[in-house]
């Protein structure tokens, strides 16, 4: 043989090299490539589910932000209903506290007229038992009852007593 090669030793080298091949193959290669499909795919999986979960949490968000809103909407609107019963309500009170001081003011001053003319009416009387004390005294003073009476037609032949009673009048 030329170049001393055997061929035999090289067949036999390439069955080794192909019988070697083989088993890491079987061994290594498939298990390898099994496995790194199976993770591709859960990753796949994963990615997959993480998309899902973030679209639902995009309508989530939007969901909520319009209930937000509506609420927001809704609380403005029940703030200012309140409002409007408080304002209501206010000049209601108002207007109540208005008519107690008109009633208390009118009760006073009835109070005060009827105070006022009770003392009037005490001081008439008071006026009317002293002017009869006076004339009594005066004609208790006076010996003669006809001086008093002369004395008296002459007043009102006079006029004097006319003209006090249209004064007075």
């Amino acid at each position: 043989m030329p170049l001393n090669i055997d061929i035999q030793q090289i067949l036999l080298h390439l069955f080794n090299l192909v019988l070697l091949l083989g088993i890491l193959y079987l061994l290594l290669y498939k298990p390898v490539h099994d496995f790194m499909d199976k993770r591709e795919e859960e990753y796949r999986k994963r990615d997959a589910r993480t998309k899902d979960a973030l679209s639902d949490a995009e309508k989530l968000k939007t969901e909520y932000e319009s209930k937000l809103a509506e609420a927001e909407k809704e609380n403005a609107r029940t703030r200012a209903d309140i409002s409007a019963a408080a304002e209501s309500d206010r000049e209601k009170i108002i207007s109540d506290a208005h008519e107690k001081a008109s009633k208390i003011i009118d009760d006073a001053r009835d109070k005060a007229q009827a105070e006022h003319d009770r003392l009037i009416a005490r001081a008439q009387t008071e006026i009317a038992e002293y002017v009869s004390k006076a004339a009594e005294k005066i004609v208790m003073e006076n010996d003669t009852l006809e001086d008093d009476f002369d004395s008296f037609f002459e007043s009102v032949g006079k006029g004097d007593i006319a003209k006090k009673g249209q004064n007075n009048g």
